[in-house]
């Protein structure tokens, strides 16, 4: 089988985004995201940085995997991967099973009122016409970098060569296209506060520490 000539992916560095969620009101206006619905949001908590307590930014969204787990249970062959790598969700083939929801390691797919699955796309009809996604288009720090990194000579594929990044639970083996800066350190830190999902409590502080 012939390697792809692209894989599209995000490099997200966590020193640089403050949570400020111009990446979430970018995307829910470039996709009209449904109310409370997000295809990409920020979990926001505090952590204990060498008893320095700081605030801890880390966005979040489909990531696009290598081996997706949705692609793979989906009967109908709505949730398919392109030959750029993204994952895509045709609606019109989506029979509101739910099977990719369960099966996506992440939870970042939902369900709209008429069954459909949706999610982050990287904004595919951005990228193809050669434009940034909304996100990393809206990010006032810069903290998101995106592009082919099959390419060598791409911002993001010179960026995973200059410095080590991470992706979520890489430990799954899905190879997901989504890295970060400063993942493992993040995650290495106690976290002392509630957590906030896109401004929303989404874990309580007396749950981190059970």
């Amino acid at each position: 089988m012939t390697a792809p000539t692209k894989r599209y992916g995000m490099l997200i560095d966590l020193a640089l985004c403050i949570g400020c969620n111009a990446c979430v009101v970018g995307c829910k206006q470039e996709n009209a995201v449904a109310r409370r619905r997000f295809n990409t949001w920020i979990e926001s908590f505090d952590v204990d940085d060498a008893g320095r307590i700081r605030r801890a930014n880390v966005p979040k969204q489909c990531n696009h995997c290598e081996d997706a787990p949705c692609v793979r249970v989906c009967p109908t062959g709505a949730s398919l991967k392109l030959d750029d790598g993204v994952v895509m969700v045709n609606a019109d083939a989506c029979i509101g099973c739910k099977y990719c929801m369960a099966a996506c390691p992440y939870q970042v797919r939902y369900q709209l009122d008429g069954g459909e699955v949706e999610k982050c796309t990287f904004c595919h009809h951005r990228i193809t016409e050669g434009l940034m996604p909304a996100c990393v288009a809206t990010c006032v720090t810069k903290a998101r970098i995106f592009g082919d990194m099959n390419d060598p000579n791409s911002d993001i594929a010179r960026a995973l060569a200059a410095h080590s990044a991470e992706g979520i639970d890489e430990d799954l083996g899905l190879g997901p296209a989504v890295r970060y800066y400063g993942l493992a350190e993040t995650q290495s830190m106690p976290v002392v506060s509630t957590v906030h999902h896109g401004g929303n409590v989404y874990r309580l502080y007396r749950e981190e520490q059970s």
